[in-house]
């Protein structure tokens, strides 16, 4: 059914504005990357709702990644951001795109020796100056640039490490596979940033434009920090889902 021949049921309890949203979500899986949908006043004569029920439903759907307006010029629909579930459970990259559908790709960057920085050095809890393993990766989804990670590892506990393909292989596979290093801990840290200039080429975006950058390291069963990361997610394609639950389960963690 296409959008013309859907109306809004003013008789159930129902917002309005939802059921506007649902019928453009449906409209929008049937048109392709940059078609314009209906303006803001043929919605409203079409549906027979107010102005501001309509823009809450576009104003939804632009911030879900489903809409991208352009100023005098109209809201067209785009290619949907790929959504990440922050809950309690550690996914790899390319498992969590498949999910969605999308074929995910890593390019390795840089794989090397390095000297453990102070902030490295307290979050792998080695000393300053000690040897890590520096590791940059960026990360695709579609072909499109997603993510850029930087990853840091403590080298005396990764005999041999920069043998690994990590282009093919998955980094916490291949820790636990190889050095029965089982990581089952994490913590992390999330903060909206303007892209730094190296990044933001990298990641195909203007210098400046909004990422989420993050921090986490990683733990085994006996607490020993393996990983420690910073990333950058390109906001214009990223969305994270936080799972909250109620705060008497917390207690009991």
């Amino acid at each position: 059914m296409s959008l013309i021949e859907k109306s809004i049921d003013k008789t159930i309890p129902v917002p309005l504005y939802y059921q506007l949203k649902q019928h453009l979500k449906e409209h929008i899986n049937n048109c392709n990357v940059g078609d314009a949908i209906p303006t803001e006043t043929e919605l409203c004569d079409h549906f027979d709702v107010s102005r501001p029920t309509v823009r809450q439903a576009i104003a939804e759907l632009v911030t879900e990644g489903h809409l991208t307006r352009s100023k005098g010029k109209g809201t067209f629909v785009t290619k949907p951001k790929v959504q990440r579930d922050f809950v309690f459970a550690m996914r790899s990259f390319n498992r969590e795109m498949r999910e969605h559908g999308k074929t995910p790709a890593t390019r390795v960057l840089n794989l090397e020796m390095s000297s453990a920085s102070a902030t490295v050095a307290a979050q792998l809890k080695v000393n300053t100056g000690d040897q890590i393993i520096f590791l940059r990766r960026l990360r695709f989804a579609d072909g499109l640039p997603l993510m850029l990670v930087n990853t840091f590892l403590p080298a005396s506990l990764l005999p041999g490490f920069l043998e690994h393909d990590l282009e093919k292989n998955a980094l916490h596979e291949t820790l636990k596979e190889t050095y029965n290093l089982d990581l089952i801990r994490g913590i992390r840290a999330v903060e909206a940033i303007a892209a730094p200039d190296e990044e933001a080429r990298l990641l195909e975006i203007n210098a400046g434009a909004p990422v989420q950058y993050m921090e986490s390291t990683f733990f085994t069963e006996d607490e020993t920090p393996v990983e420690f990361s910073m990333a950058w997610y390109r906001g214009d394609h990223s969305r994270f889902v936080i799972e909250l639950h109620p705060a008497t389960q917390w207690s009991r963690l």
